[in-house]
C-alpha cells in the first residue's frame, strides 16, 4: 500500500431483501477490489431481528476489518458508491434495504461532522453491530475487542443475533 501507513477501520453490512448473503458477499468484494482497501478479517454472518421498523425480514449483518490508504471521508465515499452499485434505496428509515454499510471505526477518529460521526453513534447498543464488532477484533486486535466486549455485556437484543447457517 505505499510508503504511507494504512489505517484500520471496522465496517458493519447488513441485508435483507432478495439473496442476502450475495449482497454482503458483493459488497466484501467490491471493497476489497478498491485500490486503496483491503479487507484483512471478517465476522461470521449473523441472522438478526429487525431494530427500529420491525415490519421487515429478517438482517443478515457481519463485520469486516479493512486496511485503507484512504480517508475516513473517502472511505465513507466508497461505501456509499457500493450501497447504490447493488441497489441501495432509501424510503424507510431503518427500512428494508438490499445492502447498509456503516463505519463503525476509523482507527482512533472521534469526529462530529454531521454526515458522518466517528465512533459511529449507535453502535454500542446495537447487539447485531457488537456480536460481530468483537467477533473480528478478537482475531488481531484482543485489547480493543476486550473495551467492546463490555459494551455488548450491556447491550439488549442478544438473544436475537444468531450464527447464519445457509445450510438451512
Amino acid at each position: 500500500m505505499g510508503s504511507q501507513l494504512p489505517v484500520c477501520a471496522y465496517l458493519a453490512l447488513g441485508s435483507n431483501i432478495g439473496d442476502r448473503e450475495r449482497y454482503l458477499l458483493d459488497a466484501i468484494k467490491c471493497l476489497d477490489n478498491h485500490e486503496h482497501i483491503y479487507v484483512s478479517g471478517r465476522s461470521h454472518i449473523y441472522e438478526t431481528d429487525p431494530v427500529g421498523y420491525v415490519d421487515q425480514d429478517a438482517f443478515l449483518n457481519m463485520v469486516i476489518e479493512v486496511e485503507t490508504l484512504l480517508s475516513a471521508q473517502e472511505l465513507f465515499a466508497v461505501m456509499l458508491s457500493v450501497e447504490n452499485k447493488l441497489g441501495r434505496i432509501r424510503e424507510i428509515r431503518f427500512g428494508p434495504r438490499t445492502i447498509d454499510l456503516d463505519l463503525l471505526l476509523y482507527d482512533e477518529l472521534r469526529q462530529e461532522d454531521p454526515q458522518l460521526i466517528l465512533p459511529h453513534p449507535r453502535m454500542a447498543e446495537r447487539a447485531f453491530v457488537l456480536v460481530p464488532l468483537v467477533e473480528v477484533m478478537q482475531q488481531r486486535h484482543s485489547k480493543q475487542a476486550g473495551v467492546w466486549s463490555e459494551h455488548l455485556d450491556q447491550a439488549e437484543g442478544k438473544e436475537g443475533v444468531r450464527v447464519w447457517n445457509h445450510m438451512q
